[in-house]
């Protein structure tokens, strides 16, 4: 079973790279951050023509998310949309159970800067998900958080010239700290990995040129499908594109991840 997420950016601008993407890859789950549309306008009849279902959460001109599943599966069961219970007019969540395991989509806010209010939304956006994933995990012991965390979690995860504290401070990494407290774990840090590994880079300077990134896209799996966890890569053939996403596709690989325990 493969599961990426790609924070594509607009998908009006980038849905040529996906579908190209998803015809490469044949992942049985895509995560989607930053759609930048509303749900009215979602390329449904071009993904099921590239034999692919997607249920999504959108809005106009910022955020929105989506998961992908090919239709040789069973279509996505328990779909939930926004955090239950977090009153947030923004639409950064998405889940669903694919193929007996449970799948968090999540656009993580920003943050903008230590100590703004959106730093302070960010802030409680990830204890209310926290609180959620939590009870998620309870009912669901096969589960994966993915998504844009807009959280680079330890200094290797971030260039060494980076010098703005948004994205590599103190409360951000407690938060993911918080995360990975439920017992989630980071997939990519299971297997050896070539250092640095980053899965964004600002579009200025030549930062994906220079290497000058950040990783802040992550996979966190329960630990019921840790030994399940096969691979674990960033893809960053999208990112040298034309017109790409400022963000490349992380891919993992499990076997047996199944609710019967078959591999699948």
């Amino acid at each position: 079973m493969k599961i990426a997420t790609w924070n594509v950016n607009s998908l009006k601008v980038r849905l040529p790279h996906v579908l190209d993407w998803l015809a490469e890859h044949r992942p049985d789950a895509l995560c989607l951050q930053e759609l930048k549309l509303e749900d009215k306008v979602f390329p449904v009849a071009e993904l099921e023509a590239a034999g692919y279902r997607a249920v999504f959460n959108g809005q106009k001109t910022y955020n929105g998310v989506a998961i992908l599943t090919p239709e040789t599966l069973e279509p996505p069961e328990e779909v939930v949309r926004d955090i239950p219970g977090f009153a947030d007019e923004q639409k950064r969540i998405i889940a669903a159970t694919v193929g007996g395991v449970r799948v968090i989509c999540g656009y993580f806010p920003n943050g903008q800067a230590v100590g703004s209010d959106k730093f302070d939304y960010k802030l409680r956006w990830l204890a209310a998900l926290t609180d959620w994933v939590r009870d998620e995990m309870s009912h669901h012991p096969r589960l994966v958080l993915t998504g844009d965390f807009n959280i680079a979690p330890e200094a290797r995860d971030a260039h060494p010239d980076w010098k703005d504290e948004i994205h590599v401070s103190e409360p951000e990494r407690t938060a993911f700290a918080a995360l990975t407290d439920l017992g989630l774990i980071d997939a990519f840090r299971l297997f050896e990995q070539p250092e640095p590994s980053f899965s964004w880079w600002d579009y200025r300077m030549g930062a994906f040129r220079r290497n000058f990134g950040l990783r802040i896209d992550h996979i966190l799996v329960s630990p019921a499908l840790r030994e399940a966890c096969s691979r674990c890569i960033i893809d960053k053939t999208p990112r040298k594109l034309e017109r790409p996403s400022d963000h490349a596709p992380v891919l993992i690989e499990l076997a047996n991840a199944g609710a019967s325990g078959a591999p699948t």
